[in-house]
């Protein structure tokens, strides 16, 4: 028997199939913007048919998906990337495939790969933060992620580092993620150049990248002191596209971030150990949980 894994994405969906934790297969399907509900229902039949062309039909399956996700309802509340709203993605996937199923946020489960399998192992207490073209955070604490009342946990991508600052989609203003995306590097540089792009040239002092990617750095620096002293967590690990820029991001961050914590010593800053699998891996454990749970 195996479990799927399965990680829904704005552009791409990627997934696992697992047996004895050991990876048999792997798929990768684009991402339907038409109808994105309809295109992980197809991937997910297709996942179980594939486990069962390979010998090993799937006992559970782990689905995380982007936006406010309510996982103990199983309910996708809204994803402005996918359009969709107060989907029962729980219910829907299940009578589909007709095994059990399990519904995580794409950054929490993210999250619970790393505090399982990558770098938050054994960290009790920690931070992930996923800077993408958007920014968000999985909170652990006691190595399980905390999704708050209603599921609306770890938004740190909407905490105001410049006030009255530019206007986010969101409605608001100053948040982090107008600043310090890899979408904001790109956009506030101008000419669709890549953020990784604007990363290099700034590490060639190139004066405007410098200036763009300086306050992309402030602004995480905030962002992170603030949940520092929020949480008090023993580290922070960062993930996504943008945390790719590795020793460019982390060593410049750190020393913003202790320069922020003038009364306390920072948390540790390490980069993801699972990087773009991350959220495949925690769908995965959040299958096998269930597995473990059943009678």
């Amino acid at each position: 028997m195996s479990l799927i894994g399965l990680d829904v994405g704005g552009t791409t969906m990627k997934a696992a199939i697992t047996r004895d934790s050991a990876v048999v297969a792997t798929e990768s399907w684009p991402t339907d913007h038409v109808d994105p509900v309809g295109g992980i229902l197809d991937f997910a039949a297709h996942l179980v048919a594939r486990a069962a062309a390979v010998g090993s039909p799937a006992r559970a399956a782990g689905i995380a998906v982007p936006g406010i996700v309510d996982e103990k309802a199983g309910v996708a509340v809204n994803s402005a990337n996918l359009g969709w709203r107060d989907v029962p993605m729980l219910e829907l996937v299940r009578e589909r495939i007709g095994i059990p199923v399990a519904i995580g946020q794409d950054v929490r489960t993210g999250g619970l790969g790393e505090a399982v399998l990558g770098a938050g192992r054994n960290a009790g207490d920690f931070v992930f933060v996923a800077i993408g073209t958007g920014i968000a955070a999985a909170l652990i604490i006691g190595g399980t992620p905390y999704s708050g009342v209603a599921g609306w946990s770890g938004e740190i991508g909407h905490v105001v580092v410049r006030p009255n600052g530019e206007d986010c989609a969101c409605g608001n203003r100053g948040c982090l993620e107008t600043y310090a995306s890899a979408a904001a590097i790109s956009r506030r540089y101008g000419g669709n150049v890549p953020a990784e792009e604007v990363i290099a040239r700034a590490d060639k002092n190139e004066e405007k990248a410098a200036r763009v990617w300086t306050e992309a750095l402030d602004c995480l620096a905030d962002g992170l002191a603030a949940t520092t002293l929020l949480m008090d967590p023993g580290l922070i690990i960062l993930g996504g596209g943008l945390a790719k820029a590795d020793r460019g991001l982390l060593e410049p961050l750190e020393s913003r971030l202790a320069a922020r914590l003038t009364f306390r010593p920072p948390p540790g800053l390490l980069h993801s150990e699972l990087d773009d699998q991350a959220a495949v891996k925690g769908a995965t454990i959040l299958a096998a949980r269930l597995v473990e749970d059943s009678p």
